[in-house]
């Protein structure tokens, strides 16, 4: 078997074992990426924008239940001592997602690989059309609760002094400066909540900042508090921050499912902040 993956994985570490019969991997890609014509050999898809969020849902991209969370997996072929490597096409944006719903879901098996398919194929790997068959797997749901939260929880972190709520949004959504792409919901924060946005912890060429970079950039934005919420439009992009807090050893990071999508609409009445 496969030794226990660290959490992020270069292009190298999963060319030399990409052949190993227990090694799966996963493609999160979600928007213009989803169903790209190329992907990794032997990569199947972790749909985001399809069966792998709560289809009961009126939110984008929330946690299915355990029980669709393991059907899903399983028809992809997961077992429980597989090692399962998930990448997305636009470099980091949705894989960390996909890394943080295992996880939710007792699996720690699982790899990001660091900038995603671009560096696959910057490094010369190949890639393929074509999707390859696989038998079922025996895949086993454990949820861990805490590691997802909801508005409840939330509002209730906002007052707290000991934690942290980073929003992943660009800075002028978070000020409401810019109009949201879910054009329904309202501009502005969670009040109380500090702007971080994602691209402030990735490279030009979307790879994640060396480990010293990252821990400087959350101990900034989370003021050394000790407990972190993490969110962003969806829960989608709040993941590569609550990704990043997890390779730098943060003791507990987690994420707001449904994030803006949820808090920002107008129904709710909940209090917004704009500015900075």
């Amino acid at each position: 078997m496969t030794a226990l993956p660290p959490p992020l994985v270069d292009a190298a570490w999963l060319a030399a074992r990409l052949d190993r019969p227990d090694l799966v991997v996963l493609d999160a890609s979600v928007g213009a990426h989803r169903h790209a014509a190329h992907r990794i050999p032997g990569a199947r898809p972790f749909d985001l924008d399809g069966p792998l969020s709560d289809p009961s849902s009126e939110l984008p991209h929330t946690m299915p239940s355990a029980t669709d969370f393991q059907r899903e997996l399983r028809a992809l072929g997961v077992h429980d001592r597989s090692t399962v490597v998930v990448y997305d096409g636009a470099g980091i944006y949705s894989s960390p997602r996909a890394w943080w719903m295992l996880r939710a879901m007792g699996f720690d098996r699982a790899a990001v690989l660091d900038g995603g398919l671009p560096a696959w194929q910057a490094a010369g790997h190949p890639v393929t059309a074509h999707q390859l068959p696989h038998s079922p797997g025996d895949f086993t749901a454990r949820p861990r609760p805490g590691l997802l939260v909801d508005r409840a929880t939330v509002a209730a972190a906002l007052t707290d002094p000991a934690t942290a709520v980073l929003d992943a949004r660009s800075h002028d959504r978070f000020t409401g400066d810019a109009p949201e792409p879910r054009p329904h919901l309202r501009r502005g924060h969670l009040p109380g909540s500090t702007s971080l946005p994602f691209t402030d912890l990735l490279t030009p060429d979307g790879r994640y900042l060396p480990l010293p970079a990252l821990r400087t950039r959350l101990t900034t934005a989370t003021a050394h508090r000790p407990h972190l919420i993490t969110t962003c439009g969806s829960g989608v992009t709040a993941c590569i921050l609550a990704f990043a807090a997890h390779l730098t050893a943060h003791p507990t990071p987690t994420v707001y499912d449904g994030s803006w999508s949820d808090w920002g609409r107008p129904e709710t009445a909940l209090p917004v902040a704009t500015g900075s």
